[in-house]
């Protein structure tokens, strides 16, 4: 990409040209960055187990900014974010509520993957007038099926990446076909693009709390999902190892207003292997009328 496309009109279009900016809410100070245009609702990003800034996929990113303001930022604890991380996901969605109204916004759209799906369930359901449009990619609901396995394979399949020199999402997020593995590769390129200014990585005091928020979750009593009014899209891989699949089905059956998209032969990272197909059909969920 030339940087014509990069910043358009002043406004920067790129994830890994925007700058990584702070602020500052109830005594913890967030890192974050955004961009896109600066009109409409902005879709806030909440990421994934262990995740900084820099785990976000760049064509996701990108995709999404050619029309809405993004915004992405590192959880309390993590990367360069301040405070210490919690071990409840609905202390995390509390941050992401502190964050969203330090920003000074009134209502947001949600792209919540995986950890932060579950962070955005909770938020739907304590500040449900913050959100505009929902989207959960790589997720499940409280008591969801094999949720609390999470520690277990994340573990295992760290030890199989040390031992092959590989990075652990090559297993953890995608299948191991030969279109998995190459799709596995590609992303993981595209994660190496930002080369200054980039977030530093998880603490393991961080990684295990947040491993502990998740394995709660997974234990947790199933919560009315019918509050939850908003239009909801649902995306995961056909083959999620770490947060199986029949939990997005799941969650639709009981989301009173919710679509599911599924992609074939692929895994937690679904959205980010057809991200060609995800970025559209994000787009036409969130521009609906």
């Amino acid at each position: 990409m030339n940087d014509a496309h990069e910043v358009r009109g002043g406004v920067v279009m790129s994830y890994k040209n925007a700058s990584t900016r702070t602020v500052t809410a109830e005594g913890v100070t967030y890192a974050y960055r955004e961009l896109g245009p600066a009109s409409g609702v902005p879709v806030v990003f909440l990421t994934h187990l262990a995740a900084v800034l820099d785990n976000w996929d760049p064509r996701v990113v990108d995709g999404i900014a050619a029309k809405h303001r993004v915004i992405t930022f590192d959880n309390r604890g993590v990367g360069a974010s301040t405070g210490s991380t919690p071990k409840t996901i609905e202390e995390m969605a509390k941050d992401a509520v502190a964050f969203i109204r330090a920003l000074g916004l009134e209502q947001v759209d949600i792209l919540g993957f995986s950890m932060g799906g579950m962070i955005a369930q909770v938020i739907a359901q304590t500040d449900p007038q913050l959100i505009r449009r929902l989207i959960l990619a790589g997720t499940g609901p409280a008591g969801g099926e094999g949720i609390k396995n999470v520690t277990r394979i994340s573990h295992l399949d760290t030890v199989r990446a040390l031992l092959t020199l590989q990075d652990p999402k090559q297993f953890l997020f995608f299948t191991r076909t030969a279109n998995g593995r190459r799709a596995g590769k590609e992303f993981l390129a595209r994660l190496k693009e930002r080369t200054k200014d980039r977030d530093k990585a998880i603490s393991l005091i961080s990684y295990f709390s947040q491993l502990k928020a998740i394995h709660r979750w997974g234990l947790a009593r199933p919560q009315d999902l019918s509050v939850i009014q908003q239009p909801v899209l649902v995306a995961n891989g056909d083959n999620d190892r770490m947060v199986p699949t029949k939990n997005s089905a799941d969650m639709v059956r009981r989301l009173p207003n919710a679509e599911l998209v599924i992609y074939p032969d692929a895994g937690h990272g679904g959205i980010f292997q057809f991200h060609e197909q995800f970025v559209p059909a994000a787009l036409e969920f969130l521009e609906r009328p």
